[in-house]
């Protein structure tokens, strides 16, 4: 029994500084999630469907606005986001994003990669997820 809570403690230090957040922002997150999946999936069905959709101006804009809102709200609690896992994957997909939207990338295997590596970080386990790299 001793040896657990010495690993949980031991897996609990390497995670990211966390700080407060308080109770209404984190509520306010649950909206804007739902405002940011809505937006993420029009974005995402334009590079999957086919023939050639456009990108709907409105929906580009709710995408990435509410993603940026979603990482503030993020970086409030952990403070060393970009040192985890979870801040790196969201880099990562960005740039996958982005290569894939000016065309440097082929656009359906890039885009679906994007959205697989931000589902499975976004749900992998606390002590996966925001565990400091370096």
């Amino acid at each position: 029994m001793a040896d657990e809570k010495s690993n949980k403690h031991t897996q609990d230090s390497r995670l990211g500084q966390t700080a407060d957040r308080p109770y209404w922002i984190w509520m306010i997150t649950i909206f804007i999630r739902a405002l940011h999946q809505v937006g993420a999936a029009v974005f995402l069905a334009v590079f999957l469907l086919p023939g050639r959709l456009d990108l709907p101006l409105f929906y580009l804009i709710l995408a990435a606005v509410t993603g940026v809102m979603l990482m503030a709200s993020e970086m409030l609690r952990h403070r060393q986001l970009l040192r985890e896992p979870a801040g790196l994957a969201t880099l990562v997909k960005l740039v996958l994003m982005g290569m894939a939207l000016h065309g440097w990338l082929p656009g359906a295997p890039a885009m679906l990669t994007a959205f697989v590596l931000a589902a499975i970080f976004a749900h992998a386990p606390k002590h996966i997820r925001h565990r400091r790299l370096f």
